[in-house]
């Protein structure tokens, strides 16, 4: 059987960055075995279904370079690839349990269970619609078969429940977890179908998986404790079951627990690939934080996998290469913010100084609304700095002093400015202008000869040169920063430090 594994989201907001690494997993999964990886759109609760949501899946998975090769209007062989689109199907399956004897008809309202779970409660036991309980509550098995037609023909309301067997003993196995026992007599009977005509997630899932060729379930561990209903089903429908693999948890940098959207918005780190704007506020995403989609999808791959050596980047094509579900762990994967800014770095160092440039270029003209370095100058100042970054868009504050002068001066740095500073600020001014050939090197080589003549001290000189010209003792080689600035706007920046400090 060719290998074909889905991803299966719900459009109820944004997608978060655990969907994502179960979306890469599968993508990994298919492309390393030659089969197909397809999306399919799980939207039978219309009550949860949030506009712009599917838009937005779609985008991110193409953002992040992990697109599918079959879905909603893509290579639809097995579509459609909306379940709400697939409603009419339904039914039948439904029916065709029923008339198994693996399903029952169940008239009770809300009302009368949640009666049931309080009861329960106040006896101090719980409450759970099973073979414990089924044979005296409201449905079709406790009432005739023609009294069940006429009811619903008289439009009242129903849902259909699975009939779970009972003292069974499910042994199942799981590729990432190894051999698992469930008790039937522990599970409930879920609900399957209700009378608007939709099925609940648990029957459409089957059998789209069924009627979509799916080879291997590959999931979040939460979808776990749902496997013996799964494998029950397609026992009920007389279908091969795929294979299961319960992904492990990403979970929070501190303590315990699911990580979610508020570990972010506390830490400061985005937990969506795309940032989703609501009347409420925007939450932001990796993309708009500057994180590179490669980036991403190294860091998500290593939370809970590895190929087993000491190595960490990857490219999409050697993680392709290397995936086995076998080194999947099973214990939970924490989240390290850090972690995720220095793959980020990584990726960055390794582009070329002249894409980087093109991005800085616009930042700057973002900012400021005009950038007066050439190509080539914006080039050789990214290669300056990218060393110091870990985003292109901190590249303005490891910068903004070769477009910009300083309107102000770091007060521990201005420590630095003496009694003599002006003097041999006003020294440097007459050195600089006698300087023909004004690159860094002739620049450095005549400025330290004239302070070794004159017995100056370096740091008399070069920490006050500095102090003036970036506003702070921080930024690449001094002599590179004169070069690119220019004699002119140099000289500028002296006179106006010495008379400001």
């Amino acid at each position: 059987m060719s290998v074909r594994v889905r991803f299966a989201p719900s459009p109820t907001g944004p997608l978060h960055i655990g969907g994502v690494r179960t979306a890469l997993f599968n993508y990994l999964f298919a492309k390393k075995h030659g089969g197909t990886f397809y999306l399919r759109i799980e939207d039978t609760d219309q009550t949860r279904f949030v506009p712009g949501a599917e838009a937005y899946i779609f985008e991110a998975l193409e953002w992040l370079g992990i697109a599918p090769d079959e879905t909603v209007g893509k290579n639809e062989k097995f579509g459609p690839y909306r379940q709400s689109e697939r409603k009419a199907m339904y039914q039948q399956y439904a029916d065709q349990l029923i008339n198994s004897g693996w399903a029952y008809y169940a008239f009770d309202t809300a009302e009368s269970l949640d009666a049931m779970r309080k009861e329960a409660e106040a006896a101090g036991k719980t409450f759970i619609y099973n073979h414990s309980v089924r044979e005296q509550l409201d449905n079709s098995l406790t009432v005739s078969r023609e009294k069940v037609a006429e009811r619903i023909a008289n439009g009242e309301h129903y849902v259909i429940r699975f009939k779970t067997p009972v003292n069974e003993i499910l042994e199942l196995k799981d590729i990432i977890r190894g051999d698992i026992k469930f008790d039937t007599n522990l599970l409930d009977d879920k609900v399957l179908f209700k009378s608007d005509g939709m099925p609940t997630y648990h029957l459409a899932n089957i059998v789209d998986d069924h009627l979509m060729e799916t080879s291997h379930v590959i999931r979040g561990e939460e979808w776990l404790p749902s496997m013996p209903l799964h494998v029950l089903l397609y026992k009920a429908f007389g279908w091969n079951a795929p294979e299961f693999a319960h992904l492990p948890l990403i979970l929070k940098p501190i303590g315990n627990g699911k990580l979610s959207k508020r570990d972010g918005d506390k830490m400061g780190f985005p937990v969506f690939p795309l940032e989703w704007k609501t009347d409420e506020g925007t939450s932001s995403g990796y993309r708009e934080n500057g994180f590179f989609p490669e980036a991403v999808i190294n860091f998500l791959a290593l939370l809970g996998w590895n190929d087993g050596t000491e190595q960490e980047i990857f490219s999409l094509d050697e993680l392709v290469e290397k995936f086995d579900l076998n080194r999947i762990h099973k214990a939970g994967a924490k989240f390290d913010p850090e972690k995720n800014k220095w793959f980020n770095h990584q990726y960055l160092i390794g582009k070329s100084d002249e894409s980087l440039a093109e991005a800085f270029e616009k930042d700057v003209i973002n900012r400021i609304g005009k950038c007066d370095f050439s190509f080539v100058e914006m080039t050789k100042i990214v290669s300056f700095i990218k060393e110091r970054a870990h985003f292109v868009n901190e590249f303005w504050d490891l910068a903004d002093y070769f477009f910009e002068a300083p309107s102000s001066y770091d007060e521990k740095a201005a420590k630095n400015w003496k009694e003599e500073t002006p003097i041999l600020m006003q020294q440097v001014i007459a050195e600089l202008n006698k300087i023909e050939d004004f690159t860094s090197v002739t620049i450095e080589t005549e400025l330290k000869n004239w302070m070794t003549t004159n017995e100056i001290g370096m740091g008399k000189v070069m920490q006050p040169l500095r102090l003036s010209l970036v506003g702070a003792l921080k930024g690449p080689h001094l002599f590179y920063i004169i070069e690119m600035i220019g004699k002119t706007e140099t000289i500028k920046r002296i006179e106006k430090a010495i008379q400001a400090l």
